[in-house]
């Protein structure tokens, strides 16, 4: 720990002297805030990484956003209205807001931004969002109208989601799939500098178009630090002012520290494991279930999470709209092997369980799991993937023939606050990789039908009764092993006011502010 400890302190002061804050007094305005994963991409439309998106909250914004509870809140667009079937959008902007190259904002921006992600030759990986449109058209400099294919309820809620960003069409030009490495939007902050494995930062934007809202802090630095001694050790030695997650090993030291807030807070951050529907011995529902039943999820709260966790009840996490929830599957490993031998494997079997990432806490997740299925026969290789094989390995598989997860421990936040997103990303018949994140590979036709009308209608009961029967099917299919709900911990400087993590695991930064 002592060697890791250094090393990071040693590239703290390297970064921080090559943005030019060589000494503590020039730096009394910058945030330094630690986060547990790697960033994978810098382009919202090309990311399924919620940490990934929240960091480019600084530099871009959208036409809406989410405020720190979900409530959806207008940015660059300042009203909109519905045609009666529900097909047509109209969108009036803001007046008089440039981008951070100096080129205007204005509806041909927004036309230009969302025709790119629906172009499928660019293969973004958002694309799935925002494929109802059927057409944009910039009607003036700050009128724009997008026509849907059919209607889409949660369309709103797409747009206020971290990937529906407005980015300089002038950088978008110029920098063409590089636009990743250089990232020019609207927000109160301008782009600094991205070590994949390390840090991003971002400097204040002196000449933000809200001048009542213009940053309190000169610039903000995010630090990727995966072991969870070191992540709680730099809030302690003063290196950072915020860290999250909070280790959960590490929560009740941090409470007894007179300097620090630690904040627990109830999220929509679902674990789970998919489970490769589509290749033996996971084929079988009796496999999924058996598994399901071969987890004592309370015990991997308590180990894993240090109890700062619920067992997952549904599939879509109860404070999100039209969630349904279930009594949740017990752990009886006696049943599990009953219908193990039930579908042909009284002995078990042979697998692989890669985890999503790498840090800490999903390395213990992934070791107890392991050992939980050990004990009904079912003996599986585990690797924690870093965000460069998690898109290679899993995201971007074009042929389902040719994709090895087999077992997938992962998470996922419904960003959008609705069951949209929580269902048709993960779970629809055509999100397969690389179109989405359905890496169980699960496909039932009554589910597809029935998140498919559920957008179709405006109607509250009938959109309830769809999405509830959806998930009903869903639960007794078990094409994942439904594990838990995170609550999101995180800890800070009592200096620093204005830093947020809001429950779908994203954060919000925008006010955040150094007292003396």
């Amino acid at each position: 720990m002592k060697t890791s400890f250094f090393k990071n302190t040693v590239l703290m002061s390297a970064l921080m002297a090559s943005l030019g804050f060589a000494t503590p007094a020039m730096a009394e305005k910058n945030v330094v805030a630690v986060i547990s994963q790697s960033i994978d991409s810098l382009d919202p439309y090309n990311t399924n990484s919620t940490i990934s998106q929240a960091l480019g909250k600084g530099w871009y914004e959208g036409l809406f956003e989410f405020d720190t509870a979900l409530n959806i809140k207008p940015v660059l667009a300042t009203s909109y209205e519905v045609s009666e079937d529900g097909l047509v959008y109209t969108f009036k902007l803001r007046e008089g807001v440039k981008f951070h190259d100096g080129t205007d904002f204005n509806a041909e921006a927004v036309k230009y931004n969302f025709e790119r992600v629906l172009d499928r030759n660019n293969a973004l990986a958002r694309f799935n969002q925002f494929k109802d449109i059927e057409k944009i058209e910039a009607l003036d400099a700050h009128t724009v109208k997008i026509t849907l294919k059919a209607p889409f309820s949660a369309f709103i809620n797409n747009l206020a989601h971290p990937s529906a960003m407005i980015i300089s069409p002038t950088a978008l030009a110029k920098y063409g799939k590089d636009i990743n490495l250089n990232p020019v939007g609207t927000g109160r902050f301008v782009f600094g500098h991205w070590d994949p494995a390390q840090a991003v930062s971002m400097k204040k934007f002196d000449t933000y178009w809200n001048k009542d809202q213009q940053a309190q802090v000169d610039s903000i630095t995010f630090r990727i630090v995966t072991d969870n001694n070191t992540r709680a050790a730099v809030l302690q030695t003063g290196e950072a002012q915020f860290i999250y997650p909070v280790p959960n090993e590490q929560i009740e030291v941090l409470k007894k520290n007179d300097k620090i807030d630690v904040i627990v807070a109830p999220s929509i951050i679902l674990r789970y494991i998919s489970m490769n529907t589509l290749v033996k011995p996971f084929d079988n529902p009796k496999v999924r279930q058996a598994i399901n039943y071969a987890i004592n999820k309370e015990a991997m709260i308590k180990v894993a999470f240090n109890g700062y966790a619920d067992v997952a009840t549904g599939v879509v996490p109860n404070q999100v709209e039209y969630s349904v929830q279930f009594d949740p599957w017990p752990y009886n490993p006696q049943k599990a092997k009953e219908l193990l031998a039930e579908a042909g494997y009284p002995n078990g079997f042979e697998s692989t369980l890669w985890g999503a990432y790498n840090d800490g806490t999903s390395i213990k997740a992934v070791q107890f799991l392991q050992q939980q299925l050990r004990q009904v026969g079912i003996k599986v290789s585990v690797e924690n993937l870093e965000a460069g094989q998690r898109v290679q390995r899993v995201q971007t598989v074009k042929d389902p023939k040719d994709a090895q997860v087999r077992m997938y421990y992962s998470g996922w936040s419904a960003s959008t606050g609705e069951a949209n997103w929580a269902l048709s990303p993960l779970l629809a018949g055509d999100a397969w990789p690389p179109v989405f994140n359905n890496t169980a590979y699960y496909k039932n036709e009554k589910v597809d039908a029935n998140l498919a009308a559920a957008l179709r209608t405006t109607n509250k009961e009938e959109k309830a009764k769809l999405y509830a029967e959806a998930q009903k099917q869903i639960w007794a299919d078990a094409p994942w092993v439904f594990l838990n709900v995170n609550k999101t911990v995180s800890a800070r400087s009592k200096n620093l006011e204005g830093i947020t993590v809001m429950p779908d695991g994203s954060l919000y930064f925008k006010t955040a502010t150094l007292k003396d």
